[in-house]
């Protein structure tokens, strides 16, 4: 929230050199700007969105909803083997930060073959070189193929075939 301080002076307080600084007065501009912000937060609680964005007469205003936070469980003496697969869980939850990702280059569809009915490129298990196609992406009527990065083993396709797919969403996992 901008805060707008009073152009008016004081009169300096006298005792012990203390200073008393002037109440902030909110300008006409900052009230109607704070009353958008609740007006919008209300909204994405009634409708469940989790971001908004708003612009009128030169101001514009985003309000975003947080992730919610969870408590990490605490291990004990009789939990300890399940605290053990929390990390391998986390690791499934999210490929995006697993560093043997091969995310998409491309908005488009992605698919697993060169056409229905042929075998797939790659398999989970599968043994892949630095530059072997790993599926093609479909955009605006172009067939790209999608190289390895590296070489390794496929360890999750994380695509159905003929699926859309956004730019940087996890393809394929190769460790």
């Amino acid at each position: 929230m901008i805060v707008a301080r009073s152009s008016k002076k004081t009169a300096a307080p006298e005792g012990k050199g203390a200073s008393k600084k002037p109440a902030p007065v909110l300008s006409k501009e900052d009230t109607a700007r704070d009353d958008a912000v609740r007006a919008l937060a209300r909204l994405i609680d009634e409708t469940g969105v989790t971001e908004i964005e708003f612009e009128r007469g030169g101001m514009r205003i985003r309000v975003a909803k947080q992730g919610l936070a969870y408590a990490a469980p605490v291990a004990t003496a009789a939990s300890a083997p399940r605290a053990a697969a929390v990390p391998e869980i986390k690791a499934a939850a999210d490929p995006a930060k697993h560093p043997g990702v091969v995310p998409s280059p491309m908005v488009g569809t992605a698919y697993r073959s060169a056409e229905p009915g042929k075998a797939a490129f790659v398999e989970v298990g599968k043994v892949v070189k630095a530059g072997d196609t790993l599926l093609i992406i479909e955009a605006m009527k172009t067939m790209n193929q999608i190289p390895a990065p590296r070489s390794g083993t496929v360890t999750q396709i994380l695509f159905e075939d003929a699926q859309p797919v956004e730019y940087g969403e996890p393809l394929v996992i190769i460790e």
